[in-house]
């Protein structure tokens, strides 16, 4: 039995305890011959290497790295050479039987880099970060709500549902805050996780790791001694709970992992990337698959809490899915889904026009943020406008409407002054009005 395995009950604060780094190859899940190509990958792309350097940038300590160095010095596969000035050590270099076993190597993967987790040790270490281990309180939420105008009807839904883990239908007209609130949501997330590199089923890998996605909490993370065996397995990265958005561009084969037949490389879906953390699906039923198709997708990771993705060589493999799920609609949602799908997400939250109080609220925040000399006698002459053109009052229009004004008044070298006639300009650039849009 491995260590991750033994260590399933840990608590999630003691980090090396679920997630030790490996004393030998048996533990890092991989077999020694994955080991070596990866070696030879790495020697191919850079020459020459110390052991040091090895163990840094494939994230192995030297023992388990000098016993398959060992083995590739006896076939032929590598040869050592004396250090040089920049060297720690003894480097390593591939021969021509070397090379060509690189080469073989890369013609099946393309990775190189930090060494992969087990899909068997990822799944442990997502059950012991799961969502559902997340408690989130009415103060949690009112501290990370504190310098919002918000109804606190609206956060008294979002906090129980996110404290749930299960999927939400948030939906609304556009602008009422949707996608400004669930990205707010995010700092009810809680504390850092461990997210791998990449994951390894077989000889296929999958790099989970996306900057774009992953934020890191220590930049010098991963980077221990080579010879250390103690704490956190360097395969993993710490970093704040994922958060990953896709909106109109989204379609069903980015929910699949792509392989590139050119670098051989396989990426992970989205879903996969915000394990432990949260997906938005945001302008729901703008994307060019259908709404019920979407919804389709989703009902065996909702319902399983797993998915099923397929290999570069075919085969189909389980992995655990811990997300909130998150969707945003500017449609109503019966439009979307049947009755049945919308039963599986629990939370359906409509999120609905600002008051007046709440309107000035937003509206002298802004103008605050963004320097404006604005006098509370505008405030009644927009009322006046929403009034005559029967407009909803819309908590994105003070920072669009007020943002227009600063741009003249930086036009016009302006110290930040907002007039009505400023005001009227912004108007008129920012809505549409239905009778005077013909433009024949």
């Amino acid at each position: 039995m491995n260590t991750y395995t033994q260590s399933i009950n840990t608590t999630d604060s003691d980090r090396p305890a679920f997630a030790p780094r490996p004393r030998n190859i048996e533990e890092t899940g991989l077999t020694s011959d994955f080991i070596a190509d990866l070696i030879c990958k790495y020697l191919h792309a850079n020459g020459t290497a110390d052991l040091p350097q090895l163990s840094e940038n494939l994230a192995l300590s030297g023992n388990i790295l000098e016993s398959v160095l060992d083995d590739l010095r006896k076939r032929n596969r590598v040869e050592i050479l004396a250090a040089s000035h920049s060297s720690k050590g003894l480097r390593y270099s591939l021969t021509d039987k070397g090379l060509a076993e690189a080469l073989m190597a890369l013609s099946k993967s393309g990775y190189v880099g930090p060494a992969p987790v087990s899909i068997e040790q990822y799944r442990t270490v997502v059950k012991i970060q799961s969502m559902q281990h997340c408690k989130i309180t009415r103060p949690d939420v009112q501290k990370a709500f504190q310098d919002t105008t918000i109804d606190q009807r609206l956060l008294d839904q979002l906090g129980p549902a996110m404290h749930s883990g299960r999927a939400i239908m948030i939906y609304g007209l556009p602008g009422t805050g949707k996608t400004y609130i669930c990205k707010r949501l995010t700092r009810l997330l809680g504390e850092s996780i461990l997210i791998p590199y990449a994951i390894s089923v077989g000889e296929s890998v999958i790099q989970i790791f996306d900057p774009a996605i992953h934020t890191p909490v220590n930049e010098n993370n991963g980077s221990a001694s080579y010879d250390l065996l103690q704490g956190a397995d360097p395969r993993f990265i710490e970093c704040q709970r994922p958060v990953a958005i896709s909106g109109g561009e989204l379609t069903l084969d980015m929910l699949e992992t792509s392989h590139d037949k050119n670098t051989h490389l396989s990426h992970a879906p989205l879903q996969l990337k915000a394990n432990n953390g949260m997906y938005i699906i945001d302008d729901l039923g703008r994307q060019r698959v259908r709404p019920i198709d979407l919804f389709n997708r989703w009902i065996i990771p909702l319902e399983e809490k797993h998915d099923y993705l397929s290999l570069e060589t075919g085969k189909r493999i389980q992995i655990p899915f811990d997300v909130i799920l998150i969707f945003s609609a500017n449609i109503n949602p019966v439009e979307l889904a049947d009755e049945a799908f919308l039963r599986r997400l629990g939370y359906k939250i409509k999120f609905m026009p600002v008051n007046k109080s709440q309107y000035v609220e937003i509206w002298r925040l802004y103008a605050r943020e963004l320097q404006l000399n604005c006098p509370d006698s505008l405030l009644d002459e927009i009322f006046e406008r929403y009034q005559k053109e029967n407009r909803p009052l819309l908590p994105c229009h003070p920072r669009d409407l007020l943002g227009i004004v600063r741009d003249q008044c930086e036009y016009e070298g302006d110290t930040g002054r907002a007039t009505p006639e400023r005001l009227q300009i912004a108007w008129d650039t920012y809505f549409i009005n239905l009778e005077n849009a013909r433009i024949d």
